[in-house]
């Protein structure tokens, strides 16, 4: 199974570019799997259009407004991912983008069956080439959750 780890985020935006520090994170930690895939989709494009279709599995990682404490994340797995595309539009200035990039994959035949993101609640989104204290803080927890998605995934499959 080929599982897509799409992390998103602009590093030159302090808490927005958490999707790549947490996909840096990832690829520095223990050695993952040969059929996990990390990606950079850095402010997203319609070129990921071919990664997430290519894929079994999905795995986003982004800054967004979960209406929460800085640093704090939460997890939507399945449908729960594409309920909080489709209803929380302004939640992430990507989300857009990636509710597109969800129509063609489904256009396409192919919107991964397994899927999750992984929406991290921003502090400060200006210039700044890290993320505050709150936001950096959590890395590891969704890292850690990241991790223990691809094995339960490759367990199931």
């Amino acid at each position: 199974m080929k599982i897509l780890v799409l992390g998103i985020g602009n590093t030159l935006l302090s808490d927005e570019g958490v999707g790549i520090h947490v996909l840096n994170a990832l690829g520095a930690g223990a050695p993952l799997p040969p059929d996990v895939e990390l990606l950079d989709g850095g402010t997203l494009s319609f070129t990921l259009a071919g990664p997430i279709q290519d894929a079994d599995a999905l795995i986003v990682v982004d800054a967004a407004q979960i209406k929460s404490a800085p640093g704090t994340w939460q997890q939507f797995e399945g449908e729960q991912m594409d309920t909080f595309l489709l209803h929380n539009r302004q939640s992430s200035v990507h989300e857009v983008g990636l509710t597109d990039l969800r129509a063609i994959a489904i256009l396409a035949g192919h919107w991964p069956e397994r899927r999750a993101m992984l929406a991290i609640q921003p502090q400060f989104m200006d210039w700044g080439e890290i993320p505050t204290p709150a936001v950096a803080a959590s890395i590891p927890a969704v890292v850690q959750a990241i991790r223990a998605l691809i094995e339960d995934w490759l367990h199931e499959a």
